[in-house]
C-alpha cells in the first residue's frame, strides 16, 4: 500500500487520531461490557445487530454475517450455530430462492437487541459532540 500526503503530519494530527482512536476504544469496550451483562458475546450482539441492521426482519445469510463482522465463513458458521443452540436465532429458508438459508433472531434475542441498542444510542447520543469535535479536526 502507497501513501502519499499533501503535507507533513503535525504533533495536533497524531493527538486527534489518538483522541479518535480512544474514543472508539471508549465506545467498545463500553459495547462489549453491555453485551456480557446481557447474557450476549460481543460477537453474539455484533451479529444480532448485523442481522436486524442489514436484513432487517429477512435475516441474513452465514456468508453475509461473516463479511460484515469481517470474520471467515466456517467461523460465522460456529457462531450461528451457538447462537442456535442458545435460542438466539433460528436458520430459515429465504422465500425467493428456497435453497438460501437465512439466519433470523427470535424473539428473545430481538427483546435483549432493543434494549441493547438502546443503550448504545443513549451512550452514543452522550459521546456525539465529542466525537464531532474531533472528526472536524481532522
Amino acid at each position: 500500500m502507497t501513501i502519499t500526503r499533501a503535507r507533513p503530519l503535525t504533533d495536533a494530527d497524531y493527538a486527534t487520531l489518538a483522541a479518535f482512536r480512544h474514543a472508539l476504544r471508549r465506545f467498545v469496550a463500553f459495547s462489549e461490557a453491555e453485551a456480557k451483562a446481557a447474557g450476549l458475546t460481543p460477537q453474539q450482539h455484533q451479529a444480532l445487530l448485523a442481522i436486524k441492521g442489514k436484513g432487517g426482519d429477512a435475516g441474513l445469510s452465514v456468508g453475509e454475517i461473516a463479511a460484515h463482522l469481517l470474520i471467515r465463513h466456517h467461523s460465522a458458521v460456529e457462531l450461528v450455530d451457538r447462537m442456535e443452540a442458545s435460542g438466539l436465532v433460528r436458520r430459515a429458508a429465504d422465500s425467493v430462492d428456497g435453497r438460501r438459508i437465512l439466519v433470523v433472531p427470535t424473539r428473545r434475542a430481538e427483546r435483549l437487541l432493543g434494549d441493547l441498542s438502546a443503550i448504545h444510542l443513549e451512550e452514543l447520543r452522550a459521546s456525539r459532540q465529542g466525537l464531532l469535535d474531533l472528526l472536524r479536526r481532522l
